[in-house]
Formats: structure tokens, C-alpha cells, sequence
């Protein structure tokens, strides 16, 4: 494989509905600092049918290039098509680095695109830097340098790796969505659009789509709320969020909860914070009756300010709370709720 011939950092820019998921802005976001280091620009693959119009968009969050494949066979996800759509595109102008959202969409599509087109794929990437590999010199062996470094959690979170993909290109990862930064947003800034098509031929690869259900939910996704008020075990039992309830209807946040409220089966998946959850970084983080595993952890300690509530004095959660009450959450929570509301009363 010739190394030299790949060149720029491209992301997927995934949409559905034809509205652009929050994660592709994110990867632009990163992808910017890294093609900074490599001397480069960031290039967004935009896939589905009559998208063109949302590449402008693209383009107002730091894509200097906009790739569009649009074919009525991508109007819905399906594994195959967009495959197709990828792999073509690693093939015709061949990146150096492709960075996937690691959604629903991404953790199904990148390892099928890294076998398409023979190279590595590091899943649920936290951090991604440019540096030298091996980290360490190591006598008798090449360090090579301007390498896409690749963290994420190992172990059931207990570890770190750090990865790279040295003799082989792309360079791909699925990246977690909220780790990363949006850059600023530039209003009116225009796409540099190129389009472009394969082609695309149905096989016995491809699914077809009898019926798409929506979920109708009339509550708030965690990773956009500005305050989180999220119980851990702790709290109890199921009845007992109901302070927590009080306390985010009286702050106006949203309530999130731990891994292990879900697994009690007290709360739905889609509340649960941390490496299995959902990665937050909201304005405020309660953390109440959370001891602060972790697992935990890295889904909300990006946090601007966390507030611990725990009757254990050696909890984790302190180490990383800005502030930390010692105590019975079922006396103190009710008071803080209370004392919100009066303050709240007071400015009006």
C-alpha cells in the first residue's frame, strides 16, 4: 500500500430524515485540529437522497469540502448501500483519516466499510490525537510519525489504550458522540461541493424496508439538556426519583440516571449516563446518590459544574465534583428543591 497517496481527514456526515445528526458537526469540530497538525483540510462525506441542500451547513461548522453521494437507494440506512457509498469514496480519493460517529448508524457502518476496504477501524474512540508510534521509542523498530492516535476506554473502563493503524489507510475510529468540540459556527459560509456517485446495483445485500416505526417520546435527550439532575443507586428504588423529579422541574433540567438504575430496571436506557450510556456535557451535573465508578465518570466529568449529593464521605464523585454535600439525599434534596424555589420566586 502506497501511504503516500492518502491524503486530508474526511468524516462522515451522517443525517436522517435529511436533518445532520449533532455528531457530524463534532467530528468536523475535531477533525479541524487534526488536519491543523497534518498540514491538511477536513473533508465531510454527506450520504442519502436529495441532501445536497444540507452542505452549506456543513460547511458553516469548518468542512473545507463537501462530498455528496445522493441516490434514491440512500434515502433510508441500510447497511449495504451505504457501504457501497464509503467504500467508493475511500477508493476515489483516498483519506488519510476517516473518523464515524460511533451512533447506532456509525457502530453498524464503519466495521463494514474497514472490511470493504481492508484496513483497521478503533471503535468508541474518547480522544484522538497526531503523534508518534510507538508512543515509547523501541529499540530495533521504526517510530513513525504524524500517526492518528486512537483512545479509548479498555477493560470495562479499568484501562486506557491508546491505538494506531500504522501500514494501513485510512486510518479509521468511531467516535463517541459528545466527547468532542463543535467548532464556532460561521453563518452563510458556503460548501465547496464535488458530487459524486458509484453507482449503486441491488444485491442479495440488500434489505428491504417494509415499515418505519418512530418512537414518540415527549422527553428531552440527555446530551442536549443544559442541567442534569442523575441518580444513581443510592436513590433507592423507582418511587424515590420522585424528588429528583421535583428538584429538575424546579431548576429546569432533565433528569439522567446511572448504569445501574438502568439495569434495576428503574429507568429507560436512553437516561443512562456514562461509557455504556451516553456521553453529557451539560452547564450543571448533579450527581446524586452516584458513588462515581469509573465507568460513570467518563460519560459526564466534561461537565462545566457537578454537584455531588452523597452520604459516603470517600465517594469517587468528590474527586471530580466542584461542589460536594455530605449527607442523606432524601433530606437533602427535598431542602435544595425547596430553596431553589424560593430564590426562583424571589427574582420574579
Amino acid at each position: 500500500m502506497n501511504l503516500e497517496a492518502y491524503k486530508g481527514v474526511f468524516v462522515f456526515a451522517q443525517q436522517v430524515d435529511n436533518v445532520i445528526s449533532g455528531i457530524a458537526f463534532e467530528l468536523i469540530g475535531k477533525g479541524k485540529e487534526l488536519a491543523k497538525d497534518l498540514g491538511t483540510e477536513v473533508t465531510a462525506v454527506l450520504v442519502g437522497s436529495d441532501v445536497k441542500g444540507l452542505a452549506d451547513s456543513l460547511a458553516e461548522y469548518g468542512a473545507d469540502k463537501v462530498i455528496v453521494v445522493d441516490d434514491p437507494e440512500l434515502k433510508e440506512y441500510r447497511t449495504e448501500p451505504y457501504t457501497h457509498a464509503l467504500a467508493s469514496v475511500i477508493d476515489e480519493f483516498k483519506p488519510e483519516i476517516f473518523l464515524i460517529g460511533a451512533t447506532a448508524i456509525g457502530r453498524d457502518l464503519g466495521p463494514r466499510v474497514c472490511a470493504r476496504i481492508h484496513t483497521g477501524l478503533t471503535a468508541d474512540c474518547t480522544k484522538l490525537d497526531i503523534g508518534d508510534f510507538p508512543l515509547n521509542p523501541v529499540p530495533g523498530k521504526e517510530q513513525k510519525h504524524n500517526q492518528l492516535l486512537m483512545t479509548r476506554p479498555a477493560f470495562g473502563g479499568n484501562t486506557i489504550a491508546t491505538i494506531a493503524c500504522p501500514d494501513f489507510r485510512p486510518q479509521m475510529a468511531t467516535v463517541r458522540p459528545g466527547v468532542m468540540q463543535k467548532a464556532p459556527k460561521v453563518e452563510g459560509a458556503k460548501a465547496n461541493v464535488v458530487e459524486y456517485n458509484p453507482g449503486f446495483t441491488k444485491n442479495n445485500k440488500y434489505v428491504e424496508i417494509m415499515e418505519v416505526v418512530k418512537a414518540v417520546t415527549d422527553t428531552v435527550d440527555i446530551m442536549d439538556a443544559k442541567i442534569l439532575v442523575s441518580g444513581g443507586r443510592g436513590v433507592g428504588s423507582p418511587e424515590n426519583f420522585k424528588i429528583l423529579d421535583e428538584l429538575a422541574a424546579a431548576i429546569g433540567g432533565t433528569v439522567s440516571c446511572s448504569r445501574a438504575v438502568v439495569d434495576a430496571g428503574w429507568k429507560p436506557k436512553d437516561l443512562q449516563v456514562g461509557q455504556t450510556g451516553k456521553t453529557v456535557r451539560p452547564n450543571v451535573y448533579f450527581a446524586i446518590g452516584i458513588s462515581g465508578a469509573i465507568q460513570h465518570l467518563a460519560g459526564m466529568e466534561e461537565s462545566d459544574i457537578i454537584v455531588a449529593i452523597n452520604k459516603d464521605e470517600t465517594a469517587p464523585i468528590f474527586d471530580v465534583a466542584d461542589y460536594g454535600i455530605v449527607g442523606d439525599l432524601n433530606k437533602v434534596v427535598p431542602l435544595l428543591t425547596e430553596k431553589i424555589k424560593e430564590a426562583v420566586a424571589a427574582s420574579k
